[in-house]
């Protein structure tokens, strides 16, 4: 099967771009590109005497992601090059000897949405230092090992699902991880201390439901940074294939809608909202949402 050189070097400019913000907010990693071999493939060869693979799959292979959702996402933001040339389809074959680079700042975190939550930390100039924190839709522990990472002094990670966090974030001693708490049903008795400093990044639930109870228990000072899905917020009328929003057009109404009501019926002061320079799993635009507890 061949593999022409067009087909290896395309990508999109919105890729680029998307790579581009995140150098410019210092989060791509220096000197951290990996070859996963020695050998140069020459993609205007014929590759049929080789084992070619999927790229996604190959880059889980050679042991650089634990998964192929993992894999195939840092392909899709441009963070991947074969033979020094960006590839932006995760399906492109590739044999083993292919020289491939990494320089992807989400490499390092148990998840992607990491990032997120280290973008809104330097705009905001939030520090978690210190601080006894709730990450509310912990999963696999992208946010907590942000806090953990910027010096957080304890985190109570809860989430409706079981099994979900990383080894290497639940077993931090600093770690509190309680499954299978619906954020709804959430009580000071669950947590066991004051609230100083909240995140949150929920699914398949409007942050009015699942905040509430936590942005009410939260100390007198508290700091929260909350990552909003407008498509969780709009309806189930506004959501068309995919679980895409109808009319993308209205996502920064319906964050701000979630900021009015955070602060007009919750009594927080936010301190902005931004757009997240990551869009969703999915390809909806996201938010970034920070505010203080008076």
């Amino acid at each position: 099967m061949g593999q022409n050189r067009t087909e290896v070097s395309r990508s999109n400019s919105r890729q680029e771009r998307s790579r581009d913000e995140f150098l410019e907010l210092g989060l791509a990693p220096t000197c951290n590109k990996r070859l996963a071999t020695d050998g140069v493939a020459r993609h205007g060869q014929r590759m049929s005497d080789q084992n070619t693979q999927r790229l996604d799959q190959l880059l889980v292979s050679l042991g650089l992601f634990a998964s192929r959702s993992r894999a195939r996402d840092a392909v899709q933001r441009g963070t991947v090059k074969v033979g020094g040339k960006v590839v932006a389809k995760a399906g492109a074959l590739f044999g083993e000897d292919a020289a491939i680079e990494i320089d992807d700042p989400a490499q390092e975190y148990v998840s992607r949405a990491a990032l997120k939550l280290a973008v809104a930390l330097d705009h905001f100039k939030l520090d978690p230092s210190g601080h006894r924190c709730l990450d509310v839709g912990a999963s696999t522990g992208g946010f907590t090992e942000v806090l953990l990472a910027r010096g957080a002094a304890q985190v109570t990670a809860i989430d409706v699902g079981h099994g979900q966090m990383h080894p290497r974030i639940s077993n931090d001693p600093r770690v509190t991880n309680i499954e299978g708490l619906n954020a709804r049903n959430l009580t000071a008795e669950d947590i066991g201390h004051p609230i100083t400093f909240i995140v949150s990044d929920v699914s398949f639930i409007s942050l009015k439901l699942a905040l509430a109870p936590a942005l009410d228990l939260a100390e007198a000072g508290a700091v929260a940074a909350l990552l909003v899905k407008p498509q969780f917020e709009a309806g189930r009328d506004a959501i068309g294939k995919g679980g895409l929003l109808k009319d993308p057009s209205s996502a920064p109404d319906v964050a701000a809608e979630l900021e009015h009501w955070f602060v007009e019926d919750m009594g927080w002061e936010s301190l902005g909202l931004i757009p997240s320079p990551i869009a969703g799993g999915d390809g909806n635009q996201e938010f970034l949402l920070a505010g203080t507890k008076p």
